[in-house]
């Protein structure tokens, strides 16, 4: 049986982070807005490193959660790509686009999951460490 809801939210996570995402945040979303239950946002550093969380975020829980992405919109070379799972929507943006933006104040409502292991890293930034 396909994962869903916050199952699935902590495997995006869980990939993203796997791939060195920085600043991963999520969002639940529930009660707030129509569109889906779980928000999250992660950044990378360069070109390489976005394609690389993009790509290979939606392959491992493709690979082990038979899960992919309904659609995805945006290009890396756009600095921003979403991978919408209908109850998870993961933003991979490039820091600058991320500053730009600002979608964590759009989302004040929202409450913001703190999950196991969620902390400061070294830069001062919020990664996740989800026990997996």
């Amino acid at each position: 049986m396909a994962i869903e809801g916050e199952e699935l939210a902590k495997a995006c996570v869980s990939a993203a982070e796997e791939m060195q995402a920085e600043n991963i945040r999520v969002w639940d979303m529930r009660g707030v807005s129509n569109l889906t239950d779980f928000m999250i946002v992660c950044s990378g550093s360069s070109m390489p490193h976005l394609r690389a969380i993009i790509r290979d975020t939606a392959g491992i829980v493709e690979k082990q959660h038979k899960v992919k992405p309904v659609n995805s919109d945006g290009k890396p070379d756009s600095k921003w790509v979403v991978l919408d799972y209908i109850d998870v929507m993961v933003h991979v943006m490039h820091e600058e686009m991320r500053d730009f933006y600002g979608l964590e104040e759009l989302w004040a409502d929202a409450k913001e999951l703190d999950w196991p292991g969620t902390g400061q890293n070294d830069g001062g930034q919020r990664k996740s460490n989800i026990i997996h």
